[in-house]
């Protein structure tokens, strides 16, 4: 660029600074929508080449007017100020994306951004659109580097963005504070216990979709540690128990996950209490697919795990389930499971075939995923009251 270019483009800069600072509401909201069009995806040399090395006033302008203006979303006077705070978070996010080094985010963190970014998180007021925006601009700090992660984390950043995957109201916002937590997880020992703790705190949400992604980010993270703290095996336990596929499928695979870590018996333990009735609750009880497929799944990756959940009854209960008429989903489940321990122990196969007598056995044997649809009710509720009879393991009966 030549020196007279330089210059003209100077005082356009100038020129469109003063019209900023002596303008109203409107002719800014003017100016930063102009902005955003204009400017989406241009590079930190092109904002610098295009605001003749003043892009930073820019910056610092549109940072004070966000400060100065989303508070008032918390007193309910979000409708003064229209949109304007998705405009600003969007300019503000040109700025954090185009830098290639460290110049934009440090300016826009010593003026205070990510907290205000953190505070618009935690107004209820704040809408969905604008919750979604500044959790990206989150997401840009925190893949900046570690000492960037490290900011958010000592605003106590971690607890914010997790509540905010809990509650929001839209997908969109859930999947960018789940994409965020595993961001803040990575490259960030100091800080990666924080997330992984909050992440557990908040199973028990009542949205599926947020339980879902919660489940989904803890097993990544849960990846990259050595041991498992013990709060995590009840919400898991019923997460396992939910209504929702997408959740079940979400639990099981951190549970064949955890099934290597400290917190193994913990876990177990807790399958077989979901299992077993009290005498009170014989009659509704009722076995989950989802806990039928993990009993499955873990006596098929490892026979040691499989011993141990012979030892704890599972036969028992995989013939109740299998005696269950109103949860076909679950009978079938059961039945390939029950199919596993059969193959693997003459003695358990033994025992099926005298409780199940040698027609239906037959017909287990021949194709186990479609026997429930051979039995008649005798025979289902003979298998239903086997939950109490004594442990089979190794050809020795145990008291259950």
């Amino acid at each position: 660029m030549s020196t007279q270019e330089g210059q003209a483009n100077i005082g356009k800069v100038l020129s469109f600074l003063r019209e900023w600072d002596r303008g109203d509401m409107r002719v800014r909201n003017r100016i930063a929508s102009s902005f955003v069009t204009q400017n989406t995806g241009k590079t930190f040399y092109e904002l610098e080449l295009e605001f003749a090395q003043v892009a930073s006033l820019f910056l610092a302008r549109l940072t004070t007017w966000m400060r100065l203006t989303y508070p008032f979303y918390s007193y309910g006077l979000g409708y003064m100020f229209g949109t304007f705070l998705g405009l600003q978070l969007k300019a503000i996010g040109i700025f954090l994306s185009a830098s290639s080094h460290d110049q934009y985010l440090m300016e826009f963190l010593e003026d205070g951004g990510v907290l205000t970014l953190l505070d618009i998180l935690s107004q209820s007021q704040s809408r969905e659109d604008d919750k979604a925006e500044a959790l990206r601009l989150l997401l840009t700090v925190s893949n900046a580097g570690r000492k960037y992660k490290e900011i958010v984390c000592e605003s106590h950043g971690v607890k914010v963005i997790a509540d905010c995957l809990a509650l929001s109201n839209r997908d969109e916002t859930k999947e960018v504070a789940s994409v965020l937590l595993e961001s803040l997880s990575q490259g960030n020992p100091k800080y990666q216990y924080q997330v992984y703790k909050c992440l557990i705190a908040v199973m028990t949400c009542s949205s599926p979709k947020s339980q879902q992604l919660v489940l989904h980010t803890l097993r990544i993270v849960q990846l990259k540690l050595k041991t498992a703290h013990h709060s995590i095996v009840e919400p898991l336990l019923s997460a396992l128990r939910s209504l929702h596929l997408e959740v079940q499928d979400e639990a099981i695979k951190l549970i064949l996950h955890l099934k290597c870590c400290d917190v193994k018996s913990a876990l177990l333990t807790g399958l077989v209490a979901l299992l077993r009735p009290g005498k009170e609750e014989m009659q509704q009880h009722q076995i989950s697919k989802g806990d039928i497929i993990v009993w499955r799944l873990l006596a098929e990756e490892d026979q040691e795990l499989s011993h141990e959940l012979l030892s704890l009854g599972v036969v028992q209960h995989l013939l109740h389930a299998m005696g269950n008429r109103e949860h076909a989903d679950a009978q079938i489940q059961a039945s390939l499971a029950l199919e596993h321990f059969v193959m693997s122990s003459p003695a358990v196969e033994d025992h099926v075939e005298r409780v199940m007598g040698v027609s239906l056995f037959a017909a287990f044997k021949n194709k186990a995923e479609t026997v429930y649809t051979k039995m008649d009710e005798t025979e289902a509720e003979m298998l239903s009251n086997q939950v109490n009879m004594p442990h089979v393991l190794n050809g020795n009966v145990l008291d259950g």
